[in-house]
């Protein structure tokens, strides 16, 4: 397995990620033991949880997922072969997290990582990550900025002044940013750079065949500063698959189970979708391999975070390492991306 450097943190981790947001819900933990002994087996070294998971986020399942990786270190032991990575929650009036306060300001944080480090039953963090922003911008599915006068937003210095107490505490290592705008990275790392506060390493935003929004603005950002990405949802919740056209639904489907997830499920995905599967087809190819291999392929990209819900899943999904994109797959996709871009934001 390819290992890429985490920004300027000296840290290698797996061009593949272990995503784990299914874990508690669609999984029971003894199949997330397994899930995490074939990722081990197979190369990876990095995994990526938050307090809010598993998804959907409700009462009864919060922290179960931290909660199930801390038992696997427990059970099995290994912790200091993981790069490990959690995220804090930003504002959503979600009432189950510290009562639906949950902000990005200094006791926020600290109570979130605290609750973490316990479920996951570790001393620190290899990387901390904000969830989303605190402030209202244009993030989960919405292209267009519209500005809010009116938005009382913890401001990004408080969140990295505690962020570095923290670093500086040894609880977590190195920060990162997560459904981030092109303005937002680029007053973290201002601000980081002119007062000496931890430098984000990366970026975890969507990114898949059926959204490359991230290619727009935040794609320079990642290179030139060396603030790479993190690719959540390369498969747009398993519609890259195929397994959802013409308009099937698989019982243990994450669309089939949740209506919450409406951004994969509209006519252009539908038709971009069936012109990707078809184009893999066209080349031997598997279609869920593609699209990862894709995502993987991406110069800007530190780490694809792949879910699944089976074994199966999970060692195909890692097969896409494998996966050679020639000029003309590459020609390809580029021709059905010109035709339907970003159908699933």
């Amino acid at each position: 397995m390819e290992k890429r450097q985490l920004g300027n943190s000296g840290i290698a981790v797996s061009a593949i990620a272990l995503g784990t947001m299914t874990w508690g819900e669609q999984n029971s933990e003894s199949e997330a033991f397994e899930q995490i002994q074939v990722a081990r087996e197979a190369g990876i070294n990095f995994i990526d949880t938050a307090e809010m998971y598993p998804v959907p986020p409700i009462a009864k399942t919060y922290g179960e997922t931290e909660r199930i990786i801390g038992n696997y270190f427990a059970r099995f032991g290994g912790r200091e072969q993981w790069v490990l990575a959690s995220k804090v929650a930003g504002p959503q009036r979600i009432e189950h997290i510290r009562g639906g306060t949950a902000r990005l300001d200094r006791a926020n944080i600290t109570a979130a990582l605290e609750d973490s480090l316990k479920r996951l039953r570790t001393d620190y963090l290899d990387l901390y990550q904000l969830h989303w922003p605190d402030r209202q911008t244009n993030f989960f599915g919405q292209l267009g900025y519209v500005h809010d006068a009116n938005d009382e937003a913890v401001a990004i210095e408080e969140t990295l002044e505690v962020l570095d107490d923290l670093v500086k505490a040894g609880k977590i290592r190195h920060i990162g940013l997560s459904n981030e705008t092109p303005w937002g990275v680029a007053r973290f790392l201002h601000l980081a750079e002119t007062r000496g506060w931890p430098r984000a390493v990366s970026i975890q935003n969507p990114y898949s065949l059926l959204n490359r929004s991230y290619e727009v603005g935040l794609a320079e950002i990642s290179i030139r500063e060396n603030v790479g990405l993190l690719a959540y949802s390369p498969l747009a919740f398993g519609v890259l698959s195929g397994k959802y056209l013409n308009g099937a639904q698989p019982p243990k489907g994450r669309l089939t189970l949740f209506d919450r997830f409406q951004r994969y499920n509209n006519p252009q995905v539908e038709r971009a979708t069936a012109a990707y599967v078809a184009l893999a087809r066209e080349h031997g190819v598997d279609p869920a391999q593609l699209a990862l291999a894709y995502v993987t392929s991406r110069p800007f990209l530190t780490s694809n975070i792949i879910g699944a819900t089976t074994l199966e899943q999970l060692q195909s999904n890692l097969a896409s390492v494998e996966v050679q994109l020639t000029e003309e797959l590459l020609q390809g996709i580029e021709a059905i991306h010109v035709q339907q871009p970003n159908p699933a934001p």
